[in-house]
């Protein structure tokens, strides 16, 4: 049942990386491309642990992904941020 959850977040990832390409594409505002970006790295960040059947995955190099994930959001929200003031 854990595995249906994990692949149905995954969907869930890889579906609001598609609505956020389909922002950046009719705004061409690079924060929509980066949100994009960041929730595919979810989404494979969610998936890959499944494939090689990771047991504890903070402790593996998947890791990573979520924080280069969330380390794109948090850099494109500073520097729009910047680039307004």
């Amino acid at each position: 049942m854990s595995d249906f959850v994990s692949g149905m977040v995954t969907m869930g990832f890889v579906i609001g990386g598609v609505f956020f390409l389909r922002f950046w594409v009719k705004t061409k505002d690079s924060l929509f491309g980066v949100f994009a970006v960041a929730f595919w790295l979810l989404a494979l960040n969610q998936g890959l642990p499944l494939l090689y059947g990771t047991q504890r995955e903070e402790q593996s190099w998947i890791y990573l992904l979520r924080v280069a994930a969330f380390s794109l959001i948090i850099l494109s929200i500073v520097q729009k941020n910047l680039r307004r003031g």
